[in-house]
């Protein structure tokens, strides 16, 4: 039983070691405890919290208000947009409406493209202007 007692002994004088060399090279080195900068604040239940200010690459900004020749209306918005593609007729675009656009890869094709004659349009646009308003990006030559 002794020899139990003198290993306990033994490992308590190591770890006390380490210890103590621990907390030197911390105080030299500065580290530890970090410094306290502000404080948190738990704001009650119900009431409503200000969002996270944000800090980086990414920024939300707050809606913006329309203007007033704007509709408000989703239903207009959406038959606004309407008008600046039209629907093909027989897979063809209209003389009026050259560029064709695949709605389900967000595409559109210009004439005389590489993959303008074998592309089958879902709509038709007037100019590349209307199709990247529309939210579809040009294909590569």
């Amino acid at each position: 039983m002794t020899r139990t007692v003198e290993r306990i002994v033994k490992l308590l004088k190591i770890g006390l070691i380490g210890a103590l060399a621990l907390a030197i090279v911390r105080r030299f080195r500065g580290g530890g405890r970090a410094e306290v900068t502000g404080s948190a604040r738990w704001h009650p239940l119900g009431e409503p919290t200000p969002p996270p200010a944000r800090s980086g690459p990414v920024r939300f900004t707050e809606a913006t208000s329309t203007s007033d020749d704007e509709p408000t209306d989703p239903a207009t918005k959406t038959a606004t947009a309407a008008r600046t593609w039209v629907e093909p007729v027989d897979g063809i675009c209209p003389a009026s409406h050259p560029i064709k656009g695949n709605a389900d890869s967000g595409i559109f094709h210009i004439p005389g493209g590489t993959s303008y004659e074998r592309t089958t349009p879902e709509r038709c646009y007037g100019s590349a202007a209307d199709a990247e308003a529309d939210g579809f990006r040009q294909a590569k030559r």
